[in-house]
């Protein structure tokens, strides 16, 4: 890591390809005996390089845009029939590219959307295939910003409502009410609320049935969370404890399971590199400022999540309690708090980990700060997939 700064320059987001393809193979491992498509989620991580690696390895991609679909086309082609396009407020545009695209599902979330849907695949002669997100009303303990179950949130459509919208949606010939699907939130280590959230689910795909839809795709949703702090995590164990759950949520049903992990692909397999600026004492404060800032990783200031910070260069000694912060002009621009940590120096390296997951996809221009660069390793090699910006592309589409 250190060498790849030298070469690069920081801050610099790292990934471990090695670590992608394994957590992906956990998902086909765990799932092999039943018919399913692992559709990463795009937004956890956009970058064309790993979405290519994950299509060559057969994946599909959960997209919430117009843009991800675009980036899907120029990842693989092929992938375009194992998209599914979720998202509260899909533009007609949006719907009009996905619709050439000839994509796998639409995740409908409200009956305006499917009105909407019904009168884009009518104009261009294409029969759309459609599942409605249901909302289950499942409680899942995470962050109140990524929980996505509740009646109470905007995501989806009361649960309860379903089978009246999928009888109207039934007599719509543009219309092919293909699957069921649902999403309860992201981050969520209890593995029981996706049981009892498919056991709904499962519930009302058995009444529409009896209705005479003809369902073939049931939608799990992602959110299967990691573990962000310095105890031990067996990702393996947790993969198969969310095959266990949603298997018990699906009892017998057989329809084809699609899957949307995004964070537990990602998050473990990239760090950010930083070099620190300064350290400076402020009464009993202690801040070690680096050239990484919010702009670069947003997560500790919008969510206060944890990441482990790690000096590359390991130095036995005294930890002290520090907080790690930017040079963006916010007090919210902080990596840290009150965390131990070995000393520092200024032109020290350090690696913010488990940041592989809505890192760069968060990252913004702020204070007029361009993004990092981004390197794979792949083995024993490693290669640049995304330079850094300048600052003449920054203000390239401006006017004065």
């Amino acid at each position: 890591m250190a060498s790849l700064a030298e070469a690069h320059g920081t801050p610099l987001y790292v990934y471990s390809g090695e670590q992608i393809d394994e957590r992906f193979g956990l998902f086909q491992a765990a799932f092999h005996d039943r018919p399913h498509t692992v559709c990463y989620a795009v937004k956890a991580n956009s970058s064309l390089a790993i979405m290519r690696r994950l299509a060559k390895l057969g994946a599909g991609f959960d997209i919430v845009s117009g843009g991800e679909l675009e980036r899907v086309r120029k990842a693989s082609r092929a992938a375009l029939k194992r998209v599914v396009f979720s998202g509260v407020g899909k533009q007609v545009w949006e719907i009009d590219a996905a619709l050439d695209a000839e994509i796998l599902l639409f995740n409908v979330e409200s009956v305006s959307e499917l009105e909407l849907l019904a009168e884009r695949a009518k104009a261009l002669g294409k029969r759309a295939r459609f599942a409605l997100r249901v909302n289950p009303d499942v409680f899942a303990e995470t962050h109140p910003y990524i929980s996505t179950g509740l009646s109470e949130h905007k995501f989806g459509i009361d649960i309860k409502q379903a089978r009246a919208i999928y009888k109207r949606a039934a007599r719509l010939k543009w219309l092919d009410a293909a699957g069921v699907s649902v999403h309860i939130g992201s981050q969520i280590r209890k593995v029981d609320p996706f049981a009892a959230a498919l056991e709904r689910v499962t519930a009302l795909i058995a009444e529409l049935r009896r209705d005479g839809h003809d369902i073939r795709y049931v939608d799990a949703g992602g959110g299967l969370g990691i573990d962000y702090g310095a105890g031990e995590f067996d990702p393996a164990h947790q993969v198969e404890k969310y095959a266990t759950a949603l298997e018990k949520g699906l009892g017998g049903e057989t329809a084809h399971l699609l899957l949307e992990p995004g964070r537990f692909i990602v998050a473990q397999a990239g760090a950010l590199v930083t070099r620190v600026l300064y350290v400076k004492k402020n009464g009993a404060k202690t801040f070690v400022i680096t050239d990484a800032a919010m702009n670069d990783l947003i997560r500790p200031s919008l969510y206060h999540a944890h990441h482990e910070i790690v000096p590359l260069k390991q130095a036995r000694g005294v930890s002290v309690k520090v907080d790690v912060v930017g040079p963006v002009c916010e007090s919210g621009d902080f990596f840290a708090r009150d965390r131990e940590l070995v000393r520092v120096k200024p032109g020290d390296l350090v690696a913010l980990l488990d940041a592989g997951a809505y890192g760069m996809s968060l990252a913004s221009n702020y204070n007029t700060r361009p993004r990092p660069a981004e390197v794979m390793v792949e083995g024993a090699e490693s290669r640049l997939i995304r330079r850094r910006e300048s600052l003449r592309e920054m203000l390239a589409g401006e006017q004065a």
